[in-house]
């Protein structure tokens, strides 16, 4: 279980990027959502001991993360948003180079251990390949490897779909789900998609604070009922968001569909729809409270 308490953190600039943040995040796929600049790289760099609170605190289990910092590294599994590699290593080097980083001195150990990482993350045919000529997809499941040496209890993985076409996106989920089994998975996005596929538990955050957190699916069900759909010509857009409480829109067939949240029928050229997560998503956003 990682337990995070009234973490805060306010830069040097002004900008309060934590703002009392509370979270329990226990086995498995966790899924944390917001707006770029929400918060999300901020609180995931400080759970990876990267960077340090104001005020606070986080425990992995009995584990001390902001006060442990070399015994959180033994059991954390890192792929930031931003992931460097060298270009002229192959994968299998690369690999072999951070399992002697992590300690795994032993020479058959780590021939080993490298395979199996290759293996897990569908790269062992390519093992032999340069890094600077793989794919987007490739480098991230590259990334997922070598935040594996070490049997990690708990991965972090930031912004891991970003621009990956369809096929890599869904082999990459794919592989996060199956380590999701066996450890705590964070997953920090703002692919609303990502979530809804991989996560039983989540959080929204914005300006630094919680705004949500729990099962997906008991936030979904409690929209029933509530999200209306309508088509409008543009010049009528201004006017029915000063009028509805519009949560998002869209283009469909050249023509901005709207969706609104409301209890009762906003009026009879609104279409009842099914609520999806991206509607607690856009509605949570608007809320100015902290739900946990």
């Amino acid at each position: 279980m990682l337990t995070i308490k009234n973490l805060s953190k306010r830069y040097d600039n002004g900008i309060q990027a934590l703002d009392n943040v509370n979270l329990d995040i226990s086995s498995g796929m966790f899924g944390l959502l917001g707006p770029n600049g929400a918060g999300k790289s901020t609180l995931m760099r400080t759970i990876a001991t990267l960077q340090e609170a104001d005020t606070g605190s986080i425990f992995l289990d009995d584990l001390d993360v902001l006060n442990e910092k070399d015994e959180v590294r033994k059991i954390l599994g890192y792929l930031p948003q931003e992931f460097g590699v060298y270009p002229r290593f192959s994968a299998e080097a690369m690999l072999d180079h951070f399992a002697v980083l992590k300690g795994v001195t032993n020479g058959g150990e780590r021939t080993a251990l490298v395979k199996r990482l290759l293996e897990i993350t569908n790269l062992h045919d390519v093992r032999r390949q340069k890094l600077g000529t793989f794919s987007g997809g490739m480098r991230q499941r590259f990334g997922i490897a070598q935040a594996l040496i070490g049997d990690p209890e708990l991965i972090i993985v930031d912004e891991p779909t970003a621009g990956l076409d369809p096929q890599e996106r869904n082999r990459f989920l794919n592989l996060l789900s199956e380590l999701g089994e066996n450890m705590v998975v964070i997953l920090s996005t703002h692919i609303v998609e990502d979530v809804r596929e991989l996560c039983d538990r989540m959080a929204i955050i914005d300006e630094g604070r919680v705004l949500l957190s729990g099962d997906p699916r008991q936030f979904v069900g409690e929209l029933s009922g509530k999200i209306w759909q309508k088509s409008v010509n543009k010049e009528e857009v201004d006017r029915h968001r000063a009028s509805f409480n519009v949560i998002s829109s869209q283009l469909l067939a050249g023509r901005p569909t709207l969706r609104v949240l409301s209890d009762a029928s906003p009026g009879a050229a609104f279409d009842p729809v099914t609520p999806d997560l991206e509607d607690v998503y856009f509605s949570s956003l608007q809320q100015p409270a902290a739900r946990v």
